[in-house]
């Protein structure tokens, strides 16, 4: 279990992911000895990992969500293949060992069909698929939002760590090139890697790192994620919420939604529900609390339906092997 040093790292972090230990130290009220050690810790652990993405829509790419319905008897091995893939952003096991929720990147303008449904086994394992686009996240792009971990930076020491704020990409975005390969390979394996090592994998000078990746983070292209594990931070209870509104409350019903510490990820769907919202909790009667307060004061909700997660399988690039947080290239290979 993480202490209140922790959890301000942590939510320091979240801010800055690339945040100089001495200005997290600084913030956090410890040394940058103690903030780097402490950092280091968590991630060996397994219990976060701070990555490096390139935005999909650099190569026109779109986030689709499916679910996934199989026998219960077969779930396990579609899910684990499922999760290997780079397509596949995020991957759950939900509605009690049955339900696959997995995040896809692919074109807006392929065929609903071709996004996966020609890539799962012919078998009589599924059952049923949906898939739906994601019309529109909401809340900060490029950041993990949950927060629901315990008491974090206060909103002076948020200010004093970034400032006005997180810069706004101005865009346009812009597509990497074979130059950029190594660079992009190691901050998504570790997005806190030094100019001075990303100079080394390049080949480049320390200058041209820096003003490379100024280039690909002001414009939108590189953004950055914190990937945890939640049950590693005491709070075992993970649901999706299926939410349907009415078209002109969908905008501040999300965005309210993208406000809550409980809430990793809130977006607008297409479908039957229109919002949807990951929603993490310390257990079952937290999770009741959250619904019953701070979901039923949203304006505009007519129904709603939950998807409880029995087993988290990725994050946004890590996957979870043993309760860790790993990079794809650190599973076991199996001969």
């Amino acid at each position: 279990m993480i202490d209140a040093v922790d959890r301000k790292i942590l939510h320091a972090l979240q801010c800055a992911p690339r945040a100089p230990f001495r200005r997290i130290g600084e913030v956090t009220g410890v040394s940058e000895q103690t903030a780097a050690r402490r950092y280091h810790a968590l991630r060996r652990s397994g219990v976060m990992r701070v990555v490096g993405l390139v935005d999909p829509a650099v190569h026109g790419q779109a986030q689709w969500v499916a679910r996934i319905r199989s026998r219960p008897d077969r779930v396990g091995p579609l899910a684990d293949s499922l999760a290997k893939r780079p397509d596949i952003a995020y991957a759950n096991l939900a509605s009690g060992g049955s339900e696959i929720i997995c995040m896809i990147r692919s074109p807006v303008e392929a065929e609903r069909d071709d996004v996966l449904l020609r890539q799962l086994p012919r078998s009589a394992s599924v059952l049923d698929v949906g898939i739906d686009l994601v019309l529109h996240t909401f809340g900060e792009t490029g950041t993990s939002e949950w927060t629901g971990y315990g008491a974090g930076l206060t909103p002076d020491q948020v200010r004093q760590l970034t400032g006005d704020g997180p810069p706004v990409p101005a865009g346009p975005l812009q597509t990497p090139t074979d130059e950029d390969a190594p660079l992009l390979a190691a901050l998504a394996e570790d997005g806190r890697t030094t100019h001075t090592r990303l100079a080394e994998l390049t080949g480049w000078s320390n200058a041209r790192v820096a003003r490379r990746l100024e280039a690909l983070e002001t414009s939108g292209t590189l953004v950055y994620d914190v990937d945890l594990l939640p049950e590693r931070l005491g709070h075992a209870l993970n649901a999706t919420l299926w939410l349907r509104v009415a078209p002109a409350r969908i905008e501040p019903a999300g965005e309210e939604l993208a406000r809550h510490a409980e809430v990793a990820f809130a977006g607008a769907v297409s479908g039957r529900h229109n919002l949807m919202a990951t929603v993490i909790c310390r257990d079952a009667e937290d999770f009741y609390r959250y619904l019953t307060t701070r979901v039923a004061a949203i304006d505009g909700i007519d129904a709603y339906e939950v998807s409880i997660r029995v087993r988290r399988l990725k994050q946004a690039a890590s996957l979870i092997f043993h309760g860790r947080l790993v990079h794809p290239t650190e599973l076991p290979r199996v001969s």
